[in-house]
């Protein structure tokens, strides 16, 4: 089998590459790149005394859970790009991973044009980092801590589209609880690649009924420019506590997810 997936380099993307490889003969990663240190330098992410704190955070719950940043398997054939370039490369430079037999996403830029038209129509895969249709847009599980609603932290597994995170639904990802918030987001991540990576393993994952989201039901939509540095230095100040975030886990309804896989 093999499988093409679009990501990117931080240690959770570097990770989902690893398992993938573990289940393929030849693994095409399209790999677009952004500092392994935000909040530190400049990029995605502004540099502030704020945002540095906060992502020391999210650096140590992700090398909790993902380890280092690593060299790849043998198996694994990547193509390396700034973030934001994929939709410059030619049809031809990607030729070779556009032959494969299952197309995954997960934390790649905004794909158009005739990639897109060709990954739909090749029933692509999108990892949606958030709880569809309730939660989508930007840092989804941040804004779902920020609500206090904790147990809608997890990912959705969907059918990518041509609009952003509103492709047709397969299952959600639900994290278990161990740590604190910042854990619990990893977590969610490791479920999500889990849950993937078991499905496409069996030859399941088109099995599933595929279920439109019902924008009625979104919690928040939010863009990147939202998680700035009053928000995040709002939510550093009140973090909620271990029995916060366990009640709500414990309280969680899965009647309201989709094929709940939780890990």
């Amino acid at each position: 089998m093999k499988i093409t997936v679009f990501t990117s380099n931080q240690p959770r993307h570097i990770s989902l590459i690893n398992d993938l490889a573990k289940i393929a003969d030849t693994v095409y990663a399209i790999i677009e790149t952004n500092t392994v240190f935000p909040g530190e330098r400049e990029d995605f992410f502004k540099k502030t005394d704020i945002m540095q704190d906060y992502f020391s955070r999210v650096i140590a719950a992700e090398k909790k859970i993902f380890g280092n940043i690593s060299f790849l398997p043998s198996n694994v054939k990547p193509l390396i790009l700034k973030s934001g370039d994929l939709n410059k490369v030619s049809s031809e430079i990607l030729q070779p991973a556009l032959e494969s037999d299952e197309y995954v996403i997960f934390g790649s830029s905004f794909i158009k044009g005739s990639l897109i038209d060709f990954l739909v129509e090749q029933k692509a895969l999108n990892i949606h980092m958030g709880v569809s249709p309730y939660y989508r847009g930007s840092s989804c599980n941040f804004w779902a801590a920020y609500d206090k609603n904790y147990h809608m932290v997890g990912a959705t597994i969907h059918m990518l589209s041509k609009g952003l995170d509103s492709g047709d639904m397969l299952f959600h990802a639900l994290p278990n609880f161990e740590g604190d918030m910042f854990d619990l987001g990893m977590r969610a991540v490791k479920s999500a690649h889990l849950g993937l990576v078991q499905n496409l393993k069996a030859g399941t994952i088109l099995e599933f009924n595929k279920v439109k989201q019902d924008k009625s039901t979104e919690i928040r939509y939010t863009k990147n420019a939202a998680f700035n540095d009053a928000v995040a230095a709002e939510y550093l100040k009140n973090p909620p506590t271990k029995e916060n975030i366990e009640n709500s886990l414990n309280n969680r309804d899965l009647s309201k997810f989709l094929n709940p896989f939780v890990y």
